[in-house]
């Protein structure tokens, strides 16, 4: 029998402590002026050319050590969250989003470190909410302090939009990146926006949102339910479904990406 869906996302109930002290380390130093680093550094998207294939290959031995849920690796997990949505019938673009959505996580062979590409992703430059998982660490956060990045609204102005703010930095922003110019705006929001928790199951930080985010934030949900509740699935078999995937990443993601 599977797992019920509050069963899911149940930090409390994590045994080991490991993912706590993941959170510990990607709140206390994923920072407003770290994030602006970030993006300079890896932006620029000429570290490889690879095809969609091929960086699920080289992803293959990647665990999530933020996750609660899986120790599948990221080919299983991308093949998961594929399959729900095949499944339930979605369109094609909603299923290649599914089987591309964590690809961005190819930042930790890079050379970074877990804390600073996986897990939820939550504003920077304004007060952090404390319903972001594991809130208590954020007081490690030299921006706690700041006098700008600490209050209320931050650097931001009300209404100004999900695309001129700051996220903690991770797969889902670089990925975003890599693939914008190859999927509808319902697919781009998926990606950049799935790990943010804090507004797509929370509901905090309407008060940054325009109309556009706000139409989007369906899709956000929609694509969600495959990628969190597919985890309790079994480990799928990459040889039998490859036909199919290699067509649908043919049609959407021809050729080599630069990443």
């Amino acid at each position: 029998m599977g797992k019920l869906a509050k069963e899911f996302r149940n930090y409390e109930a994590e045994p080991t402590g490991y993912v706590r002290e993941f959170y510990r380390k990607n709140h206390s130093q994923q920072t407003y002026e770290f994030v602006q680093q970030k993006k300079r550094q890896y932006l620029t998207r000429d570290r490889e050319r690879m095809t969609v294939w091929e960086m699920m290959a080289h992803l293959h031995d990647l665990v999530d050590e933020s996750d609660p849920d899986t120790t599948f690796t990221q080919t299983d997990h991308a093949l998961q969250t594929a399959e729900a949505a095949r499944a339930a019938n979605q369109p094609r673009g909603m299923i290649a989003t599914g089987l591309i959505h964590d690809l961005g996580k190819v930042l930790c062979k890079f050379g970074e470190p877990q804390w600073a590409v996986v897990g939820d992703t939550n504003p920077v430059g304004c007060r952090f909410s404390p319903k972001i998982v594991h809130a208590e660490f954020f007081a490690l956060n030299s921006d706690s302090s700041h006098p700008v990045y600490s209050t209320e609204h931050g650097v931001y102005e009300p209404g100004c939009g999900l695309s001129r703010v700051e996220l903690s930095w991770g797969h889902d922003e670089y990925l975003y990146h890599v693939i914008k110019d190859y999927l509808p705006l319902e697919a781009q929001y998926m990606i950049r926006y799935h790990s943010f928790y804090a507004w797509h199951r929370e509901g905090e930080y309407d008060w940054l949102c325009d109309d556009q985010d706000r139409a989007m934030l369906k899709w956000v949900r929609a694509f969600n339910r495959y990628d969190l509740y597919s985890k309790d699935h079994a480990r799928p078999n990459l040889e039998q479904l490859r036909p199919f995937y290699e067509d649908l990443v043919e049609e959407y993601f021809p050729g080599q990406l630069n990443w």
